[in-house]
């Protein structure tokens, strides 16, 4: 139940500000954030079992990340490519964000259900291979869990609120949005209609911050794009336990 809180164009000092939480198994190997052996321009963490990542940056300043989209998954439905590679797919190509989030639209019986985001100083796009347009994005405050962007989830909603309100300060710190990342209170509200709550469990769908010895928060994630060609990239990494294991920081 990952969750992506971003303000796009929206700071007179960055063009993005984006918090990530990253809710994966626990048993799942993953290499924590640090720029690639190859290539070596690529800045993010990296899934080790079926590589690609889930958020990641040039020094280029391309950036994407993606989530899954959450949907029962039959015994019989093929398990496809693995979604880390939208994001790699992205950081090495040369075509602005719009047309390659439209010809990854063309690929989306490929993969199970994802959203991508795709962007640069100057771009962000989004596109869903589960009824999700690819579109450019116009500025302001967006959140992105497991189903379409902007899906009115309390933590969505929520998220999306207090970050708006973390943009008044001058410049950003990460500290902060670390700390709403890091919120593990219920996040009041109701699921909109059709939310099937089957599928997915209430308290997975209405936290930031998951602890679970087998599923949780596995990483918090700050990226801040700066207007003048520079980011700082900010990830913070969690046990089984909920406990903080390192935290690392980068300026590109």
């Amino acid at each position: 139940m990952c969750l992506i809180l971003f303000a796009w164009r929206s700071h007179p000092r960055y063009a993005l500000v984006l918090a990530a939480n990253r809710d994966e198994f626990h048993e799942r190997p993953s290499a924590e954030a640090a720029f690639w052996p190859d290539p070596e321009e690529w800045l993010g963490g990296r899934d080790l079992q079926a590589g690609g990542t889930w958020l990641g940056i040039t020094r280029t300043m391309r950036f994407a990340a993606v989530t899954n989209f959450r949907e029962p998954l039959s015994p019989e439905t093929p398990l496809g490519r693995s979604r880390g590679d939208l994001v790699t797919a992205f950081l090495g190509d040369d075509r602005t964000p719009l047309e390659h989030v439209r010809a990854v639209q063309t690929q989306g019986e490929d993969y199970r259900g994802f959203n991508l985001l795709a962007g640069t100083p100057d771009s962000l796009a989004w596109v869903s291979n589960r009824g999700g347009e690819a579109r450019e994005l116009a500025p302001g405050c967006h959140g992105l869990s497991n189903h379409l962007l902007d899906t009115d989830w309390p933590k969505v909603r929520s998220g999306r609120e207090r970050l708006s309100k973390l943009l008044e300060a001058d410049p950003v710190d990460a500290g902060p949005l670390l700390e709403l990342l890091a919120d593990r209170r219920l996040t009041p509200g109701d699921m909109p209609a059709g939310a099937d709550l089957v599928e997915v469990r209430r308290h997975l769908m209405n936290h930031y911050f998951i602890v679970s010895p087998v599923y949780g928060t596995r990483s918090s994630t700050v990226l801040l794009v700066g207007y003048d060609g520079h980011a700082e990239f900010v990830e913070r990494r969690f046990g089984p336990d909920g406990r903080a294991t390192g935290t690392s920081r980068f300026v590109l």
